[in-house]
């Protein structure tokens, strides 16, 4: 749902207060696979099964890829200061994609009743959504029970409130819980890898729901919630790194391998209430930039 302006995709920068230009990384690869002739016939076969994501994951993973680091931090304008580890010491590019940052690096409030993004990235939220609605995001159309899979929802979820975060390869592709929880059911949906760029959903339709993706359900004393993780083109993996059923705010929950992804949150109708700049960009149409651990709203 981000606004292109001459063809730019625009969002709301939450810390400047302005609205920015995204940096597209592979931009025109992007434009050609959707938006000509050529480039959709094509892309029926590569982004239809995994096996160019899977080739890709193995030149990332390897030594070959090194040298596409320092090109990506200076073309996206990467804050190197955040990393754990300094840019020399990575061994494959996807080392230094799923790179740790700073402790320091990432604040958030310890109040239990603020639930925080769970991810860097650029954000959207519907807080009026029925399980069976379309939910639309750049010419994307999808239900809310077609995204979930085989999720048993339940009538906790006939009406719901929802949060889209999307990462753009730019950003630290680490994603944590919101809030403190438990988790409950857990499930996979294969499908395919299709770009999660705008570019790209502004053409092809319901791309969160054919693209690979997995969920889980916690539960907190607020009640019932689902997290899921999107994959999408060059995603050579999506990572669950927690250890324990019981989790606390901010603790990690997984990773993305390079590529483009997506953080989706579905919360019950009455559980949340989003923060009012979040509700007030995306009624007008722009996603809002932030960081993991700025606050997205609250528990009622």
């Amino acid at each position: 749902m981000s606004e292109k302006k001459d063809e730019m995709i625009v969002y709301y920068d939450r810390q400047s207060g302005r609205l920015c230009e995204e940096i597209v990384m592979g931009e025109g690869a992007i434009r050609w696979a959707y938006q000509t002739l050529s480039g959709k016939i094509f892309s029926r076969f590569i982004f239809g099964n995994a096996l160019l994501s899977r080739l890709l994951g193995w030149y990332f993973d390897s030594s070959l890829s090194r040298d596409q680091i320092m090109k990506t931090i200076i073309n996206l304008q990467i804050d190197e200061n955040e990393f754990l580890e300094s840019s020399g010491t990575f061994k494959s590019f996807n080392s230094f994609f799923t790179r740790k940052l700073k402790a320091d690096a990432r604040h958030f409030s310890v109040d239990e009743k603020i639930i925080v993004s769970p991810a860097d990235g650029r954000v959207l939220v519907y807080p009026d959504a029925t399980k069976n609605s379309l939910i639309e995001i750049k010419g994307m159309k999808d239900r809310v029970t077609n995204f979930v899979g085989q999720t048993p929802l339940g009538r906790e979820f006939d009406e719901c409130s929802v949060i889209v975060v999307r990462l753009c390869p730019s950003d630290y592709h680490r994603y944590h819980f919101p809030c403190d929880g438990v988790v409950g059911e857990q499930g996979a949906c294969s499908g395919a890898y299709h770009s999660v760029n705008p570019l790209a959903l502004d053409v092809e339709e319901n791309i969160f729901c054919k693209n690979k993706r997995e969920y889980t359900i916690c539960t907190n004393d607020h009640g019932k919630f689902i997290m899921a993780e999107v994959g999408a083109f060059g995603v050579a993996g999506i990572i669950q790194t927690y250890k324990n059923d019981r989790f606390s705010k901010m603790d990690e929950k997984g990773y993305f391998k390079f590529g483009g992804s997506t953080v989706v949150l579905v919360f019950p109708k009455g559980m949340v209430q989003f923060s009012n700049d979040l509700v007030e960009q995306s009624a007008a149409g722009y996603e809002t930039l932030l960081h993991v651990g700025e606050t997205i709203g609250c528990f009622i």
